[in-house]
């Protein structure tokens, strides 16, 4: 069923499964500086995107994928 017990079942699991594993990530790695975080966003995270923007693009523009839904 759409709304039955499993549903509910399920949304707990993946739920508790998500709270803990963003607890023992952030329990695992050391808190970094925001000196460091800046870094890593302006110098990894926007370069990477913007190429992933140009090679969305390009599959588009070749055909691979159809734009929307």
């Amino acid at each position: 069923t759409f709304l039955g017990q499993g549903s509910v079942v399920w949304f707990l699991a993946k739920t508790v499964f998500f709270m803990f594993m963003f607890l023992w990530l952030r329990a695992t790695f050391p808190r970094y500086r925001y000196d460091q975080i800046m870094r890593l966003g302006w110098k990894v995270f926007v370069p990477i995107t913007i190429v992933w923007i140009l090679v969305a693009a390009l599959f588009v523009l070749l055909g691979i994928v159809s734009r929307g839904s």
